[in-house]
C-alpha cells in the first residue's frame, strides 16, 4: 500500500474528511487532496505530524511494505476489520447509478405531476361546454394520480433492488483498494461542470414556475385559465425537479464511495434519517390534500386546493434543512 492509500484509509478511519484533516496539519484541504491523490507528497514535518495524529509510525507511512498499522485511536470503535470496496464494485455501483439517474429522475417528476390532472379536469368540470361532471373529474383525476404514483413508487423500488448489495456505503465506514479513490475523483471532476449546470437549471425552473401563476393573477383570468397556469407551475417545477435528481444520484454515488459531503462517516453516524423524512412529508401532504378537497368538509373543488401543493414544496426545502441541522448537531456531540 502505498504513501497515498495510507493517508486515505488512516483519514476515514478516524472519520475525518480531507478539510477536517487539513485543518489538524495546518495545510489546504488541495495539499491534502494531491497526496491522496498521489500527485504530491508530504514533507517529513506533516510525515512526523500524521503519524501522531494517526497514531501510527513513521515507518508504516513511509515503507509501502508495511500493510499493517497500529490500531487507530477512536472513541467508540472495535477491532472489526472494515469492508474493502474493489475497483469492479466501485465501476459496478457507479454504472447503476448512472442508469439509474434518469429512472429516478422520472419517478420523481410523475410524483410531483400526479396531481395536475386532478386540477385540470376540476377546472374543466367549472366549463359547461366540456360536458366534463364534477364527479366524473374526480374520479378520473384520482385514478391518475394514484397511477402515476404507483409508477413511480415501482421505480423506486426496483432501483433501490438494484443497488441493495451497496447498502453498507450509506450505513457504515469501509475501505477502498488502491486505485479506486483516484479513479472516482477523476469521475467526480468530470462529472463536476455537468452536475453543476443540471442545479442551475433546476433552480432556474423552480423559480420561474411561479411567473405564469402571477402573470395570470393579474390579468384577472377566467377560472380555467387560472387552473391551467397552476398545472404549468407544477411541470416546470417537475422539469427542475428532474435536473436535481439525475445530477444527484449519480453525483451521490461518487460522494458515498468517497466519504464525503453528506456520505461523510461522522454523518453516516449520526444516521441520516432524510430519505425517511422525504417519504413520510410527501405522504402527509398528498392524505391532506386529498381530505381538504374531497373529505368530508371539503367542495371537492381541486382548483381550489391547489395551494397546499405549493405551500408544500416551500416547506420540503426547509424540512430538508431542519434535518440537515439535526444530523450535524447529532455528530458534533
Amino acid at each position: 500500500m502505498i504513501l497515498a492509500d495510507k493517508i486515505i484509509s488512516l483519514r476515514k478511519k478516524s472519520g475525518w474528511s480531507q478539510e477536517e484533516l487539513a485543518q489538524q496539519l495546518n495545510v489546504s484541504r488541495q495539499s491534502v487532496s494531491k497526496w491522496e491523490g498521489a500527485q504530491s507528497v508530504p514533507d517529513m514535518d506533516k510525515i512526523v505530524q500524521m503519524s501522531r495524529i494517526f497514531g501510527v509510525t513513521t515507518d508504516f507511512l513511509l515503507k509501502d511494505e508495511l500493510e499493517e498499522s497500529v490500531p487507530v485511536f477512536s472513541a467508540g470503535t472495535d477491532d472489526t476489520p472494515l469492508r474493502r470496496v474493489s475497483m469492479e464494485e466501485a465501476s459496478s455501483y457507479l454504472e447503476l447509478r448512472r442508469a439509474d439517474s434518469s429512472k429516478l429522475a422520472l419517478a420523481v417528476f410523475l410524483c410531483v405531476i400526479s396531481p395536475v390532472v386532478l386540477i385540470l379536469l376540476a377546472g374543466m368540470s367549472e366549463v359547461p361546454r366540456f360536458g366534463i361532471s364534477e364527479g366524473m373529474a374526480a374520479g378520473i383525476g384520482l385514478c391518475v394520480l394514484l397511477v402515476l404514483v404507483a409508477v413511480a413508487v415501482a421505480i423506486f423500488i426496483s432501483c433501490s433492488a438494484r443497488v441493495k448489495d451497496y447498502e453498507f456505503l450509506d450505513k457504515a465506514p469501509f475501505e477502498t483498494e488502491y486505485g479506486v479513490s483516484g479513479m472516482v475523483r477523476e469521475r467526480k471532476k468530470a462529472f463536476q461542470d455537468t452536475r453543476t449546470r443540471l442545479n442551475i437549471i433546476g433552480t432556474v425552473l423552480c423559480i420561474l414556475s411561479a411567473v405564469p401563476l402571477f402573470a395570470v393573477i393579474c390579468i384577472d383570468p377566467a377560472d380555467l385559465i387560472y387552473v391551467l397556469s397552476v398545472c404549468f407551475l407544477l411541470l416546470l417545477v417537475g422539469l427542475g425537479c428532474i435536473a436535481f435528481v439525475y445530477g444527484s444520484v449519480y453525483g451521490g454515488a461518487m460522494d458515498r464511495l468517497l466519504e464525503e459531503g453528506d456520505y461523510s462517516r461522522k454523518n453516516k453516524a449520526a444516521g441520516s434519517i432524510t430519505g425517511t423524512v422525504s417519504t413520510i412529508y410527501w405522504l402527509v401532504v398528498t392524505a391532506l390534500f386529498l381530505f381538504y378537497t374531497f373529505g368530508p368538509m371539503g367542495n371537492g373543488q381541486a382548483k381550489n386546493s391547489w395551494f397546499i401543493w405549493a405551500i408544500a414544496g416551500v416547506l420540503y426545502a426547509a424540512v430538508l434543512a431542519v434535518v440537515k441541522l439535526i444530523n450535524r448537531s447529532r455528530s458534533s456531540h
